[in-house]
């Protein structure tokens, strides 16, 4: 069983930069494939990117590449979303996932989730 929480969303005008944080309970955070997704007004919940356990290998979705980056620190049970370059599409409300054994794109992957966080961001 795992928790997560996460933080750092707020109000940025567009071409600014947010970096989301997500805390996980639990001693067995490095085992961990971690995700985070985002739903925007309207719209339903989407990939953004993810990062295994061990290799720490990511991937992203199209739209965040070169814009985003996923990392961990496995020692913090953290995981962070570090978003650069923000435009008013990204606006949404940004949760974080756990799964033991998954890394895509698919939220029905993922075991654990957060509350959410809601970024908006102003042109």
């Amino acid at each position: 069983q795992v928790q997560l929480v996460e933080s750092g969303g707020g109000l940025v005008q567009a071409g600014g930069s947010l970096r989301l944080s997500c805390a996980a309970s639990g001693r067995t955070f490095s085992v961990y494939m971690m995700g985070w997704f985002r739903q925007p007004p309207g719209k339903e919940r989407e990939f953004v990117a993810a990062i295994r356990a061990g290799s720490g290998s990511t991937n992203y979705a199209d739209s965040v590449k070169g814009r985003f980056t996923i990392s961990r620190d496995n020692a913090k049970n953290t995981v962070y979303l570090q978003m650069n370059s923000l435009k008013p599409e990204d606006t949404a409300v940004y949760y974080c996932a756990a799964s033991t054994y998954y890394s895509g794109d698919l939220s029905s992957g993922y075991n654990y989730w957060g509350q959410g966080t809601q970024v908006t961001v102003s042109s």
